[in-house]
Parts: structure tokens; sequence; C-alpha cells
């Protein structure tokens, strides 16, 4: 079962920037954003947390996944980046394992405002997609960069994935987001293997309009592989990475062409997910418990 979210061409920055931990929260109550049980999401507190992240991050991304790292990232063991930097960190950690906080670490999703954005020199994802002609269409609009997400092959559960999500959504009412945004993996560079999965995504979750995003890159490949009689809904669906799945369930889009990363190895397709078209549904289910989570929220 791969959860994972699309990596990068890591890259080993040893004077980066450390992360503005005292906006990324504290390990205090005001930094959790969801409980169910014993784990907790939270932000991440310290630079330990932040490091422990990056070694979860390349342990799925290079051990199961093949990715491709640099020199500097594989003596390190950690997934790195200069967005590590300035995005916040979503942790899920279980409190029940022995050892430091760090240590606790199970699951992480990163995630980039479009104001910190703007400082930082842009979205990570404008490297595959215009992102930035998005935005521009919505201004006004507060957008949210989701990615790098991984969990540990134990946690891979029902729980752990609503838990994340209940992060994401208490993390999202906390800054008034409009727009979740971000680019989603299926394995492999071969995007044939994925004509069904992708072909459905293309004929029933299409983004158009103003939503519609261009690729930034000549490795962009069509999805529409398939007719729409050879299309199976329930085939697709079972094709499709979990994370893919659960965000076309939320209610999102996708852009018309998939990109594929060389270097990860990996096909990959932007979602779009405006929050005020996200099924009624998951709005009652997740933020039953993520209003909690996020006192003072603004609004739009």
């Amino acid at each position: 079962m791969n959860i994972a979210n699309r990596t990068i061409r890591a890259t080993r920055h040893s004077d980066a920037t450390p992360p503005l931990f005292q906006d990324s929260g504290q390990a205090d109550e005001g930094a959790v954003l969801g409980r169910i049980g014993p784990l907790v999401a939270r932000l991440i507190a310290d630079p330990a947390e932040l490091e422990a992240a990056q070694r979860l991050r390349y342990r799925i991304f290079r051990e199961e996944m093949g990715a491709s790292f640099s020199p500097d990232s594989g003596r390190s063991d950690r997934d790195e980046d200069r967005f590590d930097a300035t995005c916040d960190h979503l942790i899920v950690v279980d409190t029940t394992r022995p050892g430091s906080p760090a240590e606790q670490i199970v699951g992480t999703y990163r995630l980039l405002r479009d104001e910190v954005a703007a400082r930082a020199g842009g979205f990570y994802s404008a490297g595959e997609y215009a992102i930035d002609a998005l935005v521009a269409r919505h201004r006004g609009k507060r957008f949210l960069e989701l990615g790098r997400s991984c969990v540990m092959p134990d946690y891979r559960s029902k729980r752990t994935i609503e838990l994340l999500w209940q992060g994401i959504w208490a993390y999202c009412l906390r800054h008034g987001t409009d727009v979740m945004v971000g680019c989603a993996s299926f394995p492999g560079a071969d995007a044939r293997k994925h004509a069904l999965a992708l072909s459905f995504l293309h004929r029933h979750a299409r983004a158009s309009g103003e939503w519609a995003v261009d690729p930034a890159t000549a490795d962009a490949i069509k999805m529409d592989m398939l007719p729409e009689e050879a299309i199976d809904m329930k085939a697709a669906l079972a094709a499709m990475p979990p994370l893919i799945k659960g965000y076309l369930r939320l209610g999102a889009k996708f852009a018309d062409r998939a990109v594929i990363d060389r270097a990860f190895g990996s096909t990959d397709v932007m979602v779009i997910l405006p929050v005020d078209t996200i099924s009624e549904r998951y709005v009652r289910y997740y933020g039953a418990d993520a209003g909690r989570f996020a006192p003072g929220a603004r609004t739009a």
C-alpha cells in the first residue's frame, strides 16, 4: 500500500536556513491539529523533528520507491531541499512508541501557503505545472500546496489517513485556506501502465475553465489514453494509489496532462481542490473534530 506523495530531485543543503519553528508551533496543545487515540497530528517543534521527518521521507521514497537522490542526500539518509526551511511540516506521532518525540514520528506531510511561497521564491510544484498562472487567476483566494506525504508501512491504516486529513483540515481552518493544490504520483515513469486510471481522471475529474492548469515541462503526456467505453470505473479506482483516490473522493479535479518525473521514476498528476467544492459529507466528517483544533480560525 503506497500512500507516498511525489518527491523531487533531493539535494543536501548543509547551510539551509532553519525553519521558522515559532510559526510552525511548539510541542504543546497549541500545535496539535488532530488526535485519534495515541496518535497525534501536529506541526514540527524543533530541528530534530524536521530531521526525523526527512529521514522518514528518505526511507519511503528511496528504499521503497527507488527515488534518485544526490550523493550528499544519500550520505545523510535524509530527503532535504530548500523548501523544507520555509514550509510547515505536519507530522503524525505515536505517543506509545519508545524514545523522544522525534523518534515517535510515523507520518509526515509538507504544507506551503501561498504567502510563504511568495517569500520563498514560488511553489515547489511550479517545476512541473504552471501553478503561478492558476493562482494569478484567483487573486484573493488563499492557496495551500500539499506535498511530500509518507507514512511508515505499519501505520498505513484508515485511522492514520483520517488523522492526516483531520490535521490538514484544521490547518486550513486556522489559515483560511480556499484552495489546496499539489502533485501526487503514480509509481513508475511508464504512464501507459496507468492508462485506465489516468483516462478515468481525464474523463470524469478533469479541471477545466478557471481551474485548468498547464504543464510547465516538456515531459508531459496526455491522460486520455482509452476511449470512454473502455473505462471501467470500479477497476479504475482500484488501480489508483490510495492518496490519489482520497483526493478524488474529496472532490478534487486534476490537470488534463500528467508529467513524467524521470529522476524520481513516477507519473505525476496535479491536484486542484477548492475548499468550497469538498463534499459536504467529508466536511462534516473531518470538520467535527478538526474545528476544535483550529481556535480563532481565519475566515475568507
